[in-house]
């Protein structure tokens, strides 16, 4: 290891991975490794049979990592500013040494890291993901399951949302205040940034990091080409389980009024209790539909490889969208609605994006046009990797790091990949 030890805090984290911002999370943390990083990850676990804010450390693929164990039935404060964990995390900050914090995706561990991390004289680097940072409900989606469309999110307006609107209050200020600590704010999308910092969430930091993806490996276009000469009907994907926010009803009924059956549709239950399609009445709909068991970032490409159009219909507005990106680099056409960070991408066409709200006639309308279309070759887009967002991640936190960037270990000339090759 010649370059810097980056202490990454994730609401989750392996062994315990769950969710896209994990993902991202392991996934760069790897790339840094690979870079010469030392890397320490802590997250979170909630088991009954351990003491509150009992620490395991784990090892997986390498990577260390700590989780501290949170009691359930926790207080609506301390999902956010939990004092006994920032004392937990600060006892490992104190034992790591690490040389930064990367405080990346924490809900429910609260925004106290921060201040923990600044106590003690280290550079900070927040990670915004959904947004946690600005509604309680994590994704501004309404208790009747719409999207709020506040831009800026004015917390006034949240009053018939939230259950104490006082509260609340007291926890937009707290985060607020948290933010405004960081060294640098990081957003996945320019959409997510001027959302976040029109609202208030420390305004004039931010920069935009992308987050890159896993490309397909040498033999995935051959499987998909294999594919396509033993069934030459098209095959839709959708990942997003049957939830409202995520276009499910839109795609019901799209499908329950196409009048063609010459397709098939794969949906991926990506519960970790494998249980996302269990009592959803799929009888009666045209074409040939299969549930795909839930895959890890190794696996994707043979899930890619069965199909070629991805739905993504979702009914609020992302952050990033990194489904939408693992299959333009694969090749395969998307459906998407116009859903914020979703479409900061090349492959986009505007005149092609569905509103939210739309309804089922526009996607339903897009289904048939690619059908007519066929499961003709279509070009991957170029999307960055997860080794380039590392990089950038570098480049971005060198003037932080002060003499840690000048170790002489640190020779560029020595490792092409290393953390001195970087910036």
């Amino acid at each position: 290891m010649s370059g810097p030890h980056i202490l990454i805090v994730n609401v989750f984290f392996a062994p315990n991975a769950y969710g896209g911002a994990t993902i991202v999370a392991e996934e760069v943390a790897h790339a840094l490794r690979r870079k010469g990083c030392l890397i320490t990850a802590i997250s979170l676990i909630s088991r009954a049979e351990l003491a509150p804010y009992a620490v395991i450390k784990s090892e997986v693929n390498g990577l260390t990592s700590y989780l501290v164990n949170v009691p359930e039935g926790r207080s609506y404060a301390a999902r956010y500013n939990n004092a006994d964990l920032a004392e937990s995390i600060g006892g490992l900050i104190d034992r790591l040494v690490p040389d930064l914090v990367h405080v990346h995706c924490v809900q429910d561990v609260g925004a106290g890291v921060i201040e923990v991390a600044k106590a003690r004289g280290l550079p900070v680097v927040l990670s915004v993901h959904d947004f946690w940072w600005l509604c309680e409900r994590q994704f501004m989606i309404t208790p009747d399951q719409r999207y709020c469309g506040q831009a800026p999110v004015c917390l006034s307006r949240c009053r018939g949302c939230v259950e104490d609107f006082s509260a609340a209050r007291t926890r937009d200020t707290y985060l607020k205040r948290q933010a405004a600590l960081a060294d640098i704010v990081t957003y996945p999308s320019q959409f997510a940034r001027d959302l976040c910092e029109a609202s208030g969430l420390a305004p004039g930091r931010g920069t935009v990091w992308r987050n890159g993806v896993c490309l397909p490996d040498s033999t995935y276009f051959v499987a998909q080409t294999a594919r396509r000469a033993t069934d030459a009907r098209l095959a839709f994907g959708y990942l997003g389980g049957p939830a409202q926010i995520k276009g499910w009803p839109d795609i019901h009924a799209a499908f329950a009024g196409l009048e063609r059956d010459d397709f098939t549709m794969h949906l991926v239950d990506g519960a970790l209790d494998g249980g996302w399609w269990t009592g959803i009445d799929l009888t009666g709909l045209p074409g040939e539909w299969q549930i795909h068991p839930r895959f890890s970032q190794a696996e994707m490409d043979t899930f890619y490889a069965q199909i070629d159009v991805l739905l993504f219909p979702s009914q609020w507005k992302e952050t990033f969208g990194l489904a939408i990106r693992e299959a333009l680099a694969r090749g395969i056409r998307v459906i998407q609605t116009d859903s914020g960070g979703t479409v900061e991408h090349s492959g986009v066409v505007a005149a092609d994006l569905i509103p939210i709200g739309a309804g089922p006639a526009p996607l339903r309308a897009q289904i048939a046009a690619q059908m007519d279309r066929g499961i003709g070759p279509t070009a991957p887009v170029h999307v960055a990797t997860y080794d380039d967002q590392a990089a950038e991640l570098l480049t971005l936190i060198r003037p932080l790091l002060g003499d840690v960037s000048c170790r002489p270990e640190a020779t560029p000339a020595a490792r092409p990949d290393s953390w001195g090759s970087a910036a």
